[in-house]
């Protein structure tokens, strides 16, 4: 791609694992509602390429896009149990500003990071914890209708419909990726859900790469690495993106160590203590989205 990528939410945990996978691949924008401290950013990024304001910032935001030849829209009240007023704002007026202005600019791509919220009320009682094991075979493929789990999924349904609407109304090429759950070097600890869902950096920054570069013309697929656990389908971003994804969370054990460095098969073949499959029951964390790595 020739013209500049706008990335906004440029210093979150997905933006960050995206610079750092493609930073150097491409020609960016940089926004991100706090200014951003130099090792947040790419090498060849200009101050004039950095553009700190609020995406419901109508003027700001389309100061950042002119001339933009794709988006990655990021930003947005991250929280599970962000507040409606927030949601609305920040999740729903602000993607509706930063499409709209996309549409307007003649933007030819747009990626938009939905999320596993947007349908965690398919993981009912009755279907866990078996959804999160290698031996039960219940996939979503994204075909699926939404079924949020918490408003912070009902604002990202809606920002997928948003995207829908200017597809279909615009020509806008539109995909919807519904992240899982993002950590650096290793799976989530001890945390049989997070490690269905795992994505890894490098994957995230290879998803995103496809998402860039492929034809479509309006998808939703789910962001995840390549996890025996997995419970949502990987095979539309494999077959509309050319989506490869490297890492799978059965590579590492429970407690999140590779296999074979820690707790790993012994000598004889054996499947050592550290390598069990997890508990019995899921272990939920107190905000399973709290990143454990730093990023």
């Amino acid at each position: 791609m020739d013209e500049p990528v706008l990335l906004t939410g440029a210093g979150g945990r997905v933006g960050q694992a995206i610079l750092r996978g493609i930073g150097d691949d491409y020609e960016w924008r940089l926004l991100d509602r706090e200014p951003l401290p130099a090792a947040k950013v790419p090498d060849g990024v200009t101050d004039a390429d950095r553009f700190v304001a609020d995406i419901t910032d109508d003027r700001a935001v389309r100061e950042a896009m002119d001339g933009v030849g794709a988006v990655i829209h990021l930003a947005g009240d991250p929280r599970k149990t962000a507040p409606w007023d927030s949601v609305i704002r920040n999740n729903i007026d602000g993607t509706q500003v930063v499409m709209r202005a996309a549409v307007d600019a003649g933007v030819e791509k747009f990626a938009f990071a939905s999320s596993n919220h947007a349908v965690g009320g398919y993981e009912t009682e009755d279907r866990t914890p078996e959804l999160y094991r290698t031996d039960d075979d219940y996939r979503l493929d994204g075909s699926e209708l939404p079924r949020p789990g918490n408003l912070y999924g009902v604002s990202k349904a809606a920002g997928e419909s948003l995207g829908r609407f200017h597809h279909d109304e615009h020509g806008m090429s539109v995909v919807c990726v519904r992240i899982g759950n993002l950590t650096k070097d290793h799976p989530p600890r001890e945390y049989e859900r997070g490690q269905a869902m795992w994505l890894s950096h490098r994957d995230c920054a290879h998803l995103f790469d496809r998402c860039l570069q492929a034809d479509y013309g309006y998808e939703i697929v789910y962001g995840i690495s390549n996890n025996d656990r997995r419970y949502y389908s990987i095979e539309r971003a494999r077959e509309a993106l050319g989506y490869d994804p490297a890492d799978n969370s059965a590579d590492y054990t429970f407690e999140g160590e590779p296999k074979g460095e820690a707790g790993g098969d012994d000598e004889d073949g054996e499947t050592a203590e550290g390598d069990r499959d997890g508990p019995a029951e899921p272990n939920f964390p107190t905000d399973p989205d709290t990143p454990t790595d730093g990023a």
